[in-house]
This record gives structure tokens, sequence and C-alpha cells, in this order.
């Protein structure tokens, strides 16, 4: 009633809209992790491995390499369509990560009742392992954008869910194939895992250019909260001709190839190491993987207060130690305690990553920019354990690659003070730019 009075002119409807249209974000990192969850069931492949082999005759390593063929297509596919998820936004991109890995896991329920090994390859390696890809990155670049005061804590707890993921669906599956069989536990979680996910990329958006969440603002005017700078804002195209991509790089696959390798290695190496049994190892490696879990969340919510590369340094400095230490330890509790201080390296190595990328690079093509940097993954995957079984082979033991993994973390300790060098060389010129302008 006051319209067109002066003194009394309501406020402007487009920007109260604007402000309820504004979603909750810890509602988006929930839907990160519904997605993580989901696809993170890969890590419980090994549930599938004996069945397969008993029913069908085929050989363990034809069965495994279905797993490696999801894995390579995992980094590969992030690669490809990282550049997807920034042109079309994560809710798109989680609809088409839902599409393959939903019909990838139902397809593979389709090869097993064929009794088809290259249809499982086609649907799980390649169609799931897709879907892997895409579904990895779209929540996490979306949530480095929603928590810029918290980068590590958001990403940390997406990629916990990825970490978490085999704890929960592993006793699902063995349940369901005791029950249902083989190709019906494919059936029923391609489609559970295909209504998950898409009921949780439908949620994801990101956020208004310049939002900050409710009271940063007020709190940076203060000077009672101030959020780093990044380095630059850079395309995915600029960033890979940086060297503190190749360095990143790097320091990644060496983080990946070392813990990877000491993962697919965990049971018969505290067999042989401890003289655990074969059920107490079994045992061991799955307590083990929750810690691979909390260290994703842990390290991550950790560098956001000591920094991206003095966590990755502490990261190299602890694992030169353990991995030196651990083929000379025989003390059953000294053992188990070094391993899983390794597991929550690995996991967050993973986790602080894409926060990382966006002190580096920025915002802008993040999602891109993570997909070329998985890349590093996908070659870890292959390296690690192939050449950890080779030293096996070649040795009889496993302590002769965890030797040579203590001197790569060495090479990844030195990576980090290049990294320092720099970023510091990097602050100097934006430095000089500012004083100029």
């Amino acid at each position: 009633m006051y319209k067109g009075v002066k003194g009394f002119q309501q406020p402007e409807k487009k920007e109260v809209d604007n402000v309820q249209k504004v979603k909750n974000r810890w509602l988006i990192a929930a839907s990160a992790v519904g997605i993580h969850l989901s696809i993170g069931s890969v890590y419980a492949w090994s549930n599938f491995t004996t069945p397969l082999v008993e029913q069908y005759g085929w050989s363990s390593s034809q069965v495994q390499f279905t797993f490696s063929l999801a894995i390579l297509f995992l980094g590969l596919s992030a690669a490809f369509l990282g550049h997807f998820v920034e042109k079309y936004g994560p809710r798109k991109a989680g609809l088409l990560a839902a599409a393959f890995f939903g019909v990838g896991m139902f397809g593979a329920g389709i090869g097993v009742d064929l009794s088809s090994l290259p249809l499982l390859y086609i649907f799980y390696g390649v169609l799931g392992g897709i879907g892997l890809g895409v579904g990895y990155i779209a929540p996490v670049s979306t949530l480095v954008k929603w928590f810029p005061d918290r980068r590590g804590l958001a990403t940390g707890l997406a990629i916990m869910g990825f970490g978490f993921a085999a704890t929960i669906s592993s006793p699902i599956m063995n349940s369901l194939i005791g029950t249902v069989g083989i190709a019906n536990t494919f059936y029923i979680l391609g489609v559970s895992y295909f209504v998950i996910m898409i009921a949780s990329s439908l949620y994801l958006e990101k956020p208004p250019e310049g939002w900050m969440p409710k009271g940063m603002k007020e709190k940076q005017a203060a000077g009672t909260q101030s959020v780093k700078e990044d380095l630059a804002q850079l395309t995915a195209n600029q960033a890979v001709k940086t060297p503190r991509f190749y360095y990143l790089w790097l320091m990644l696959f060496i983080n990946v190839t070392c813990g990877i390798a000491i993962l697919s290695a965990a049971k018969p190496l505290a067999e042989e190491s401890i003289g655990l049994s074969s059920i107490e190892a079994a045992a061991l490696v799955g307590v083990l993987g929750i810690f691979n879990g909390l260290g994703r969340i842990g390290w991550a919510s950790i560098s956001d207060y000591m920094g991206r590369t003095n966590t990755y340094t502490t990261f190299f400095a602890i694992q030169i130690v353990l991995f030196a230490v651990l083929p000379l330890t025989s003390h059953v509790i000294l053992f188990q305690v070094m391993l899983a201080i390794v597991y929550t390296c690995y996991g967050g190595g993973f986790a602080s990553i894409p926060a990382y990328i966006g002190d580096l690079f920025g915002t802008k093509q993040l999602g891109a920019i993570h997909g070329y940097i998985l890349t590093a993954w996908a070659a870890a995957g292959l390296v690690g354990p192939m050449f950890a079984a080779w030293i096996k082979d070649t040795t009889g033991s496993y302590g002769g690659s965890l030797t040579f993994f203590s001197g790569l973390f060495a090479v990844a300790l030195v990576i980090t003070f290049l990294m320092r060098k720099d970023i510091k060389k990097i602050q100097s010129q934006n430095i000089e730019k500012k004083a100029t302008a």
C-alpha cells in the first residue's frame, strides 16, 4: 500500500527471491556424498571375484580385469568429460553419471546371465567406468565453490563417502549374492544406485556468482575471518601449461602408486610379516578400510588450517619412514598402526587434491582440471599393484617393493619443495601486478 509513496519503498522483490533460491550448501554436500557412496561401491568388486570364478570357470585375472578396466575408464572419462561438467553444470553431469553407472551395473547382470565375459567388460568396465569418472568429479568441483571457507572439509566429506562405500556395500553384496544370485545382485544394485544418484544429482547446483556463506562477508570486513586468495584463475588448457600442474600430477601419482600397491597386497603382507592367519589378515584389511575413509575427511579438514602443500609434505615425510620400516617390523600392534597411518595418507591424498587445485588454479574450470589430474590415478592403478606383484614374484617377498616405494616418496617430498618455489614465484608476480595496477 506504500507503492509510490516516498520513503516507504518496498525492497526489490528480485533481490529477495534470489536470496530464497540459494540452496542449502550442506544438502549439496549430502547429495555429493550420495553419489560417491554409490560409485564407491566399485571398491567392493572383490565380492564378485570368487562367485564368478566358481560359477563360470573364468580365471581370477580375467574377473579382476573388469575392476582394472573400470578404474582405467574412470581416469579417462574424468579427463575427457571434465569440460562437460563445467559447460553443463553438476546436475546434468550427475544425471549422465547415473545413467552410465546404472546401465553399467544392470548390464553387468545381463553379461552374467549370458555367461559373456566381453559383455561384463563392456558394461561394468567401460560404461560403469565412465559413470565413475563423471560421478567422481561433478559433485566435488561444485563443493569447492560452495565452501570457499572450508574447501578441504567439503571435498573430504564427499570423497570420504567414496572411501567408506565398500564398507557399506560389501555386506549387502555378499548377502544378495547368497540369496538371489550374481546376476540379480547386479540388477538390484544397478536400479538402486541409479535411483540414489538421480535423486542426489537433481539437488546439485552451482552457487550464484560471487556467493559467500552467511556472515562470511561481515567477518571478512571485521577482520575476524580471512580466505586465502587463489593463486590464479586459469582454464584447464592454461593450467596444463604450468609446472605446478605436473608437480601436482606427480605427487598424486606417487601417493596412489605406493598406496594402492600396499592396499592390493595388505593381506599377504600381513601374513608374511607378522604371521597373521588368512582370516585375521582379511579382518585387518576390513578394519584398515575405515582408516582410508577417516583419512579422507581428517587430512582434508586439516589441510584447511595447515595449507595444502604442508599437508602433502607431511604425507610424504611420514611415508618415507613407514615404508622403509614396515618390512623390518615383526611387532604385531606396531605393524598394524603403521599400516593404518599409511591408509589415512592414501585416502587423504585423494581428498585434498580438489581443494589444492582450487588454491593453485582457481575455480573457473576446476572440474576439467581435476579430470586431467585424475589420469594419475588411472596410471597408478595399473603400475602400483603390477610392480608390487613383480617384486614378490622376483624376490619372494613384498619387502623390496616397500623399500623402493620409500625412495619414491623421497622424490615426492622433493617435488613439494619445487611446488613451494613455483608458488612463491607466482605470488611475487601477483604482488608486482597489484603494485603497478
